[in-house]
């Protein structure tokens, strides 16, 4: 090979190299800008609302297993002006006193633009749930006093939209307290053995 031929090849891996660099400087730009453009905006967490609980069956099947089918309404408002939520496999169920009494209801996947209002109501239920032996005496208690907390939770996965960019999946957590009156006491609107509880409670999030 000839100095002549030495010297356009020098030339020509040193043009690659500039265009490589060119290239990845403004990929790293663009990532840049946008990182910067959401951490500007600084997203803010959805506000999520128990509206009402409507309760069709709610008892101590046997020894130590509870029978539970609700319907819940939760709706949740992004707060956010210039950023889009979307919800990604979004499970939602029944405790009480941190135990699952009914099986998980999967969401549909929703986007929320901005500012806007989504409402769910799924039906939840568990038939003869294991209820543990001390759970079940605190239950028991519950029911006597009249009084009964549960707790509807939300799990899943968020997603931010700005633009036409999305952020990576976020684990998003949702806990609704729900007091339910039982026995004699009814606080809700009767429709023969259902009753239904307008609660409009705010929920906790942590995104």
């Amino acid at each position: 090979m000839s100095v002549k031929d030495c010297s356009h090849h020098e030339e020509r891996q040193n043009l690659h190299r500039r265009i490589f660099s060119l290239v990845l400087a403004f990929i790293i730009l663009i990532l840049f800008v946008i990182f910067l453009i959401f951490i500007i905006l600084r997203p803010s967490k959805p506000h999520f609302v128990l509206q009402d609980v409507t309760v069709l069956a709610f008892n101590v099947s046997s020894i130590n297993s509870l029978t539970t089918n609700i319907q819940v309404t939760v709706s949740s408002r992004n707060p956010n002006d210039r950023i889009g939520v979307y919800y990604e496999k979004m499970d939602i169920f029944a405790t009480y006193r941190s135990q699952q009494i009914t099986l998980p209801a999967l969401l549909p996947t929703t986007y929320q633009g901005h500012g806007d209002v989504v409402v769910w109501s799924p039906f939840l239920y568990g038939n003869a749930a294991p209820v543990a032996p001390f759970l079940s005496d605190m239950l028991s208690q519950d029911l006597m006093a009249g009084q009964v907390l549960l707790n509807v939770k939300l799990d899943g996965r968020v997603r931010w939209k700005v633009g036409t960019w999305f952020s990576g999946r976020y684990h998003i957590h949702v806990f609704c307290p729900a007091y339910i009156s039982t026995g004699g006491r009814r606080d809700g609107i009767g429709f023969g053995p259902t009753v239904k509880y307008q609660l409009v409670q705010s929920c906790t999030v942590d995104v």
